[in-house]
Formats: C-alpha cells, sequence, structure tokens
C-alpha cells in the first residue's frame, strides 16, 4: 500500500523562530520505509527526531518525522520518502513565506473574489430593472388602449 504524506510546521509562528517541520507518513504497507529531509536541495541529517513506526490496526503503518529548523525568508523544506510500494520517490514540500506575504496573497485573493461576487450581483440587478421597465411600458400600453 503506497503512503500518504503531510508536511506541515507543528505550530504556525513567525518566520526565523525555532520550529519543528513535521512529515506524517500514512497508510503504508510493508513497515519498511526510508524518510529524509532536504533544505533547499541538500540533505538534513541533524535535528531530526523520528517515531517508531506505528500500526494502525488493519496492518498498514504511520510514522512522523520532525526536522528541528529555524526558517528564513524563502527557504524549501522537503519531506523525500522511499518505499517498496513506489516506482519513485515520493517528495512533499513546505515553503517558508513571511505573514505579510501569505496576508498579500490572501487579501489578493480575497479581493478577486469579492469583484466576481459585485460584478455578479451588477449584471443580475442590471437583466433585472431590465425586465422591470419592460413590464412597466407593457402596462403604460394597456393602460392607454384601455382608456
Amino acid at each position: 500500500v503506497q503512503p500518504k504524506v503531510n508536511v506541515s510546521p507543528s505550530r504556525k509562528g513567525p518566520l526565523q523562530h525555532h520550529n519543528l517541520l513535521v512529515c506524517h507518513v500514512t497508510d503504508f504497507y510493508p513497515g519498511s520505509i526510508e524518510i529524509r529531509w532536504f533544505r533547499n536541495g541538500q540533505e538534513e541529517t541533524a535535528g531530526i527526531v523520528s517515531t517508531d513506526l506505528i500500526r494502525n490496526g488493519d496492518w498498514t503503518f504511520q510514522i512522523l518525522v520532525m526536522l528541528e529548523m529555524t526558517p528564513q525568508q524563502g527557504d524549501v523544506y522537503t519531506c523525500h520518502v522511499e518505499h517498496p510500494s513506489l516506482d519513485s520517490p515520493v517528495t512533499m514540500e513546505w515553503k517558508a513565506q513571511s505573514h505579510s506575504a501569505k496576508n498579500k496573497m490572501l487579501t489578493g485573493v480575497g479581493g478577486f473574489v469579492l469583484g466576481f461576487i459585485i460584478l455578479g450581483v451588477g449584471i443580475f440587478m442590471h437583466k433585472r430593472s431590465k425586465k422591470g421597465s419592460t413590464r412597466c411600458s407593457i402596462k403604460q400600453d394597456i393602460n392607454k388602449e384601455g382608456s
């Protein structure tokens, strides 16, 4: 069974503060697995802490491999997983990004979505007002003919 790989920091915090990056590898069989950490393409060998293999109870396993790190802007951390069920290794990246960069991205996405919603409402209102004015003119014509 092929492993599933997830990478995340143990806690959300600002850059340049000590943290643990967790590579959580789950649902694999057999239990033989090799997990390595890389920072900007260079293998990290210090500051790595790993749990023992954890049995899931359905014949599959999971394991946590943590890397102690102090992220710098632009750093790319990669969890590299090799397992007999895989033709080639699975890699999962985590990029160190400042809160301001994340906020700028979220603001941009939020602004785009909000603009799209306002555009949709504007088009809806415009079409609705055209239908309303057509109804009024028809009623006026009917009233004129009836008098």
